[in-house]
């Protein structure tokens, strides 16, 4: 029964990737004007985080660089989906594309494998704590995020505009 622990947050994971999936395939509205209230929340919630236990030494320098990769990331994750605009009621929606979910998958099989490396002991070859490495996906997450969400405001507000008749 060794095989347990680790095949039910594998059943977890197909679950949630199967109904994120199904919710994708439609359009779903874009609130425009509340793209800013995730990122916001993550942001507090990290830096809350980083103040109660701040990185120490060269922990900093991996914070910073998950959350450039975190940064690249979300912004490419957020190139890839579909926003449209009906040029009658100038109302947004987005659609996942197929490539978004493929990037999502990978992104989950990635950190899967990470945290199994780093249970085998990858964490002490790399001579990495669990806090550090909990620090450095907070800052990657942070960026997926951040970034995600403000290349969707970019884009909407580019058709927004475009929409509009010019006076």
């Amino acid at each position: 029964m060794d095989w347990w622990p680790k095949l039910i947050p594998i059943a977890v994971a197909a679950l949630i990737l199967s109904l994120r999936w199904w919710r994708g395939r439609g359009l779903r509205r874009l609130r425009f004007e509340t793209l800013w209230v995730v990122p916001v929340i993550v942001t507090v919630v990290a830096v809350a985080l980083f103040g109660s236990m701040p990185p120490t030494g060269w922990g900093w320098a991996v914070c910073v660089i998950a959350a450039a990769a975190g940064l690249v990331l979300g912004w490419q994750r957020g190139r890839l989906m579909h926003i449209e605009i009906d040029p009658e009621t100038h109302r947004l929606s987005h659609r996942q594309s197929p490539a978004a979910f493929l990037f999502l998958f990978v992104l989950l099989a990635a950190r899967t494998v990470l945290k199994e490396v780093m249970a085998e002991g990858g964490a002490s070859a790399l001579h990495m704590s669990a806090t550090t490495l909990t620090d450095a996906f907070m800052a990657l997450g942070w960026g997926l995020i951040v970034a995600h969400r403000a290349e969707m405001f970019v884009r909407a507000r580019a058709l927004l505009a475009a929409a509009r008749p010019r006076t």
